[in-house]
């Protein structure tokens, strides 16, 4: 299985000088099984670059979206993923079932024509929806089991298994109880019992790919915006044990520097805690293979 970043910024694009190396396009990640199977979690502007990608292979395109929510930062690359608009590609769209509008309903409404020339129903490939529950299902050997996050809508990430590793996207998810440096001779603890399931549903991954937009010291001005710490993500790793932790949904005031701090905080708590995890800052056109 191979993960490749298109998109690892959060909130609104973030182009220029200062964010080169972590790249400035919005939440898109590819996950590709040694069958070929394509599951793409989330359509923020990096699923353009993406896109253009695909097309070049001059071959069809049949591949399934897993979404974690609506908010535009991931979804606002769809109207610009060229596969969508040609014939004889497919996809299915996947996403949280009980969500304010159905998936289906917030692109097309991002794609009404006061705001864009091409609508949904331009769209010549075939796509079908399917809304998610909070249970796992089978696409083509891969397994991937939903489970819903704290944001400040209806959100969910997904466990991806295939070909005996394990990817978890977690993206846009806020600490229940954010307990600062709680943590014991044992490890880290998390007071709260939803902070404890994020936990256990990350449990033995081969890679975290998990929110962490703010520092500690951003988070206590930004508490309720559904979006998590460095130390956070580092805890909940730590604690399921993975393997690697790709910090992710960088913050768009956050540049090149900046994100390169985080990665380092995140490096010594988890060597605190004598954890031998592997830590990075998710980086546009990164792949990395499990």
């Amino acid at each position: 299985m191979r993960v490749t970043f298109w998109g690892t910024r959060g909130s609104i694009p973030a182009p220029g000088r200062g964010t080169i190396r972590y790249g400035g396009n919005t939440s898109c990640v590819e996950v590709r099984s040694d069958n070929g199977t394509l599951i793409i979690c989330d359509s923020g502007t990096g699923i353009r670059e993406l896109g253009l990608h695909l097309m070049a292979t001059g071959k069809e395109v049949r591949g399934h979206l897993v979404f974690s929510h609506t908010h535009w930062d991931h979804i606002q690359g769809w109207p610009f993923f060229n596969p969508a608009l040609a014939k004889g590609n497919e996809f299915t769209l996947h996403a949280v079932a009980g969500a304010h509008d159905s998936l289906e309903t917030a692109l097309a409404n991002q794609m009404e024509y006061t705001y864009f020339p091409i609508t949904l129903d331009d769209m010549n490939a075939r796509i079908a929806f399917e809304a998610v529950q909070e249970r796992a299902f089978t696409i083509d050997g891969v397994k991937i089991t939903p489970h819903r996050l704290n944001h400040t809508t209806a959100c969910l990430g997904y466990r991806i298994e295939a070909d005996g590793k394990t990817v978890i996207y977690a993206s846009d998810t806020e600490p229940h109880v954010h307990d600062g440096n709680q943590a014991d001779e044992t490890g880290p603890k998390l007071s709260h019992e939803l902070d404890r399931e994020l936990a256990e549903f990350v449990e033995s991954a081969d890679l975290l790919i998990m929110d962490a937009q703010y520092t500690d010291r951003e988070y206590a001005e930004k508490r309720g915006w559904g979006h998590s710490t460095t130390s956070y993500a580092t805890d909940v790793a730590v604690l399921g044990r993975v393997k690697r932790l790709a910090l992710y949904h960088h913050d768009p005031t956050h540049d090149d520097e900046a994100v390169d701090k985080i990665v380092r905080h995140s490096q010594k708590r988890a060597a605190a805690y004598r954890s031998d995890i592997d830590v990075f800052g998710a980086a546009e056109g990164l792949t990395v293979a499990l």
